[in-house]
């Protein structure tokens, strides 16, 4: 899983966060899509590329800029597989 955290530009309503939301939601990879309006930026939770999102927005009419990525280490050691010693094995 990954955390990304996107700039979006042109937010400014609650339509605004719908269209961000109808824009990513339905993307391959998508898991959770935070929209924070005050501070104009986006989190993302999933196995989804910045690249891929960055695109989306634009398409719907918001330009958005890559703050930050990360792989969330947590979720990934925590769910499926646990590797060698994993009962499935």
């Amino acid at each position: 899983m990954k955390r990304i955290e996107l700039q979006v530009e042109g937010m400014s309503c609650s339509s605004c966060v719908k269209h961000v939301n109808a824009a990513l939601q339905p993307l391959a990879g998508v898991g959770e899509v935070t929209v924070d309006l005050t501070h104009g930026r986006v989190k993302v939770t999933g196995d989804v590329e910045s690249n891929t999102l960055i695109s989306a927005l634009k398409g719907a009419g918001y330009p958005a800029s890559l703050l930050a990525e990360d792989r969330d280490e947590r979720v990934r050691k925590t769910s499926g597989c646990g590797g060698s010693s994993c009962c499935c094995h």
